[in-house]
């Protein structure tokens, strides 16, 4: 057992005080936020706003000041070489859109080849799908293990002189294992291959260093690590932002404009098109500092905790049927399952009737489904705030559906 104390941290989360009877279990889906992050917020928004880049009022000034600030703290909380690499979008799937469409124009030709994870969210497959039709070049999909990951021997294999780029998950949102990044990376580099990665599984769940994982991007959401809707982040090497074009056109994303034409702004402006969402990146950098003042180590332990307790208490259950490792460690906070006969929507049905919130469908994973032979499946998603008595909470319910719904075990 991790030494937090879950019940001072779940004090600091309004959403626990309101919904006191709810067993929130999706967080993979979006977290919930922390007092001080509405907080700061809130005092954005309603005491400090004024639109960054464009005056030369105290306010103005400050509000500039406070969002380079969060991008600092975004900078060095993934160990990018330098804040110029961290551009703020309004969540992961816009990340992912930019990098597609930057790198597609620059670098794709007819009988190019994508090759992107069997494994990936939405997010992360169908702006690959679009390069592709615009550029000819040709998708290829990289199979997963049973266990849920992307097999370095695999990659290997499939890398041509063709392959251009490579899309993967550092962490299964399905699986909710680990891939080894860094060493997937480091085989498509020697093939001249470009790495996007989806790290918003991983980024707020485990410390990711983009500069030793050697990523050339990586894309993650605020909503997902303790942060409002909105806002989102992609890593860049700078090498490479430096020679991409832009992605949307506009205010604040240029140096000089004339009537004929106009010169981009320097690194990450050029990327930042328009007023940007100040209090939304302030939030993320306090969400940020919050992550710092608790330390990984001390969620981790917890998440491993309650997803050993979850992972233990689903096998004792008969026709239960867990996707992925049959280990708990290769789960981290995910645990996706089936249950035979139910429907995975008639699962999250009765438990929602019984105040438990889980996840049921494709979770935006749909060709991953169908290359498991699999329509859709139930999906509990942990975070350091959930408590044991959650869980157990959960276990007891899952075990009376089969029996509600008339089946004899």
């Amino acid at each position: 057992m991790s030494s937090l104390n879950v019940a001072d941290i779940r004090n600091e989360f309004p959403f626990f005080s309101a919904n006191p009877d709810l067993a929130y279990l999706d967080s993979s889906a979006t977290s919930q936020i922390p007092k001080r992050v509405i907080d700061r917020m809130n005092r954005y928004d309603l005491l400090e706003k004024a639109s960054p880049f464009r005056g030369l009022y105290t306010r103005s000034v400050q509000a500039t000041e406070d969002y380079e600030h969060a991008r600092d703290l975004i900078h060095r909380f993934i160990h990018a070489h330098s804040p110029r690499e961290i551009i703020f979008t309004r969540n992961a799937t816009e990340s992912l859109n930019l990098a597609a469409y930057t790198l597609s124009a620059s670098l794709l030709h007819p009988g190019d080849e994508i090759l992107v994870g069997i494994m990936e969210h939405h997010s992360n497959l169908i702006p690959w799908q679009q390069a592709a039709k615009r550029t000819g070049a040709v998708v290829r999909y990289l199979p997963c293990t049973p266990d849920g990951l992307y097999a370095p021997d695999t990659l290997k294999s499939m890398l041509t002189p063709k392959t251009r780029i490579l899309a993967v998950t550092q962490m299964s949102n399905v699986f909710g294992n680990v891939n080894d990044l860094r060493t997937l990376c480091q085989l498509a580099h020697a093939n001249r291959t470009i790495v996007v990665a989806d790290g918003c599984q991983s980024v707020p769940h485990m410390p990711v260093d983009v500069t030793d994982l050697d990523v050339d991007f990586l894309a993650f959401s605020g909503h997902k690590m303790l942060s409002p809707t909105g806002i989102g982040v992609l890593y860049g090497r700078e090498s490479l932002l430096e020679t991409l074009p832009p992605f949307l056109f506009g205010g604040e994303m240029i140096e000089y404009v004339t009537t004929e034409g106009a010169v981009w702004a320097p690194l990450p402006q050029k990327y930042e098109a328009g007023t940007v969402n100040t209090g939304g990146a302030i939030a993320l950098g306090e969400a940020v500092e919050y992550y710092n003042t608790i330390g990984f180590d001390t969620m981790m332990a917890q998440e491993r905790f309650l997803t050993q307790r979850l992972f233990s208490g689903m096998l004792d259950i008969p026709h239960v049927h867990i996707l992925g490792s049959d280990k708990p460690e290769g789960h981290h906070g995910i645990v996706t399952f089936l249950l035979d006969g139910v429907h995975p929507h008639d699962i999250s049905a009765i438990l929602s009737e019984n105040g438990v919130a889980i996840r049921a469908g494709h979770h935006c994973a749909q060709p991953l489904h169908t290359y498991l032979g699999i329509n859709a499946t139930s999906r509990v998603s942990l975070m350091f705030y959930n408590t044991a008595d959650e869980v157990d909470t959960f276990l007891n319910l899952l075990k009376q559906i089969r029996g509600a719904l008339g089946y004899a075990d």
